[in-house]
């Protein structure tokens, strides 16, 4: 026998003290939840389970959306010995040792699905020491990973592999889990005769951020406050009490999120970063969805800073980018990072103001054509209709700004775009002035 023991996966049943998650684990796709977009009927992963496909397989996704559970399945369904190997805690010697078993099995006509936990720990030399084994069909490899695989497996690995990306289950779909734990009476706690509250579940759900392990295990310990206090239906106090987190008054389909994201953006706008930082930390804390609080920063960039500190655009887009890289709880920081910059970055709506003023001329003038001289002459019938006739190109003049007027004859002479004197916009100011001035000297010409 090696360190590693290879059973098959259809006799393995969890132990009765085992956590909840793992008794309720998915035995079969029909009990699986989650991943419509891989899973469903013609879908590519569905096809390659139903087929079964020997092809290699790297699971990319968030914690608790069900990577294990799927190459259990895979391994039960193809009548595979399954070997769960754990990047953590393993090394060369071990992975030597594995793949030698697995060769005296692929020997006796037995199939090894070898599943690496959290495979983007190995280094490449470790990587490396499975790529011979897979490339001769001894194993099939199923990775699973939290990083994405372009940067954290190595490309013959990579190259050998189908990689498929794995969503954070919906609220309503870990509500669904959570609910069928509790009927379940061969695994769940449906002999317990429990029921529970919808605002219970849905306060799990809420807290769960789409992994399904955390909310099973955050109601089996519910479920225990509510047996201990001799209750039969968990309440959301009793849910909030088990997650051991305060629960704050938010509804994020409510009033209360309204609120707090107008408070948000007004204490940005004010300037007020200890306001902004607080304000944040309510609407991440009661479980608000963290890529819509990066959208509202985004929009605070573009509406209230503006171009006087351009670069606030690009640091919240980054800051959004960390959050979805990072997620839950890591990735907040970065939106924490980018609130602060736009409390305190010099602040201008002068681009807002115009591109409203703009569309309003839009809705109350009428949609005249271009000017001709702006117009593009690709041919000689357009040439003879005077397109083109008259435009100057501005790097062919002095100063490279040609005295032309560019908007429909109605709104001659607009101005839309008022600089507010704020930070970058000083310098604009000043050149737009420069402009107005080299203009209005070649007029006088």
């Amino acid at each position: 026998m090696s360190l590693f023991d290879a059973t098959p996966i259809a006799s393995s049943v969890p132990d009765r003290q085992a956590p909840l998650a793992e008794k309720m684990r998915p035995r079969t796709l029909e009990e699986y939840m989650g991943q419509e977009h891989l899973l469903g009927p013609g879908k590519p992963l569905r096809i390659a389970i139903e087929n079964d496909d020997a092809t290699s397989m790297i699971f990319w996704g968030p914690p608790g959306t069900g990577k294990t559970t799927l190459a259990k399945i895979i391994a039960h369904r193809t009548q595979s010995s399954f070997i769960e190997f754990s990047a953590v805690l393993s090394g060369i010697k071990e992975i030597k040792q594995v793949m030698a078993d697995a060769e005296k099995a692929s020997h006796l006509g037995s199939r090894t699905i070898l599943f690496i936990d959290e495979i983007h720990r190995f280094n490449k030399a470790q990587q490396d020491a499975f790529l011979p084994y897979v490339e001769r069909g001894t194993i099939r490899l199923i990775g699973a990973t939290t990083e994405n695989p372009s940067f954290e497996i190595i490309a013959a690995l990579l190259s050998r592999s189908r990689v498929y990306t794995l969503r954070a289950l919906t609220e309503e779909q870990i509500v669904a889990l959570l609910e069928r734990a509790l009927e379940d009476k061969e695994r769940g706690l449906g002999t317990l005769g429990l029921s529970a509250n919808p605002e219970a579940l849905a306060l799990i759900a809420s807290y769960s951020s789409g992994d399904a392990r955390h909310s099973l295990n955050a109601l089996d310990a519910a479920s225990r406050l509510t047996r201990g206090r001799k209750e039969t239906v968990l309440t959301k106090e009793i849910a909030a009490e088990a997650l051991q987190q305060r629960v704050l008054l938010y509804d994020k389909q409510g009033e209360q999120h309204y609120d707090i994201i107008s408070a948000l953006h007004k204490s940005v706008r004010n300037s007020d970063a200890d306001a902004a930082l607080y304000w944040l930390g309510r609407m991440l804390e009661a479980g608000e969805d963290p890529m819509y609080v990066a959208r509202r920063v985004v929009r605070m960039a573009i509406e209230d800073i503006g171009l006087a500190a351009p670069e606030a655009l690009n640091l919240c887009l980054s800051a959004k980018d960390a959050m979805h890289f990072l997620g839950h709880p890591e990735g907040e920081l970065a939106l924490a990072q980018a609130v602060v910059y736009l409390a305190l970055a010099p602040k201008s709506n002068a681009v807002y103001s115009a591109y409203n003023t703009v569309r309003g001329d839009i809705q109350a003038t009428a949609a005249e054509p271009v000017p001709l001289h702006l117009r593009n002459a690709p041919t000689k019938l357009m040439k003879e209709l005077d397109y083109g006739k008259g435009y100057q190109y501005a790097h062919d003049v002095e100063g490279r700004i040609a005295d032309m007027e560019c908007l429909p004859p109605s709104l001659k002479g607009r101005r839309y775009y008022q600089p507010a004197g704020e930070g970058r916009e000083k310098l604009l100011a000043q050149r737009m002035e420069e402009i107005a001035r080299i203009k209005a000297e070649k007029r006088g010409r």
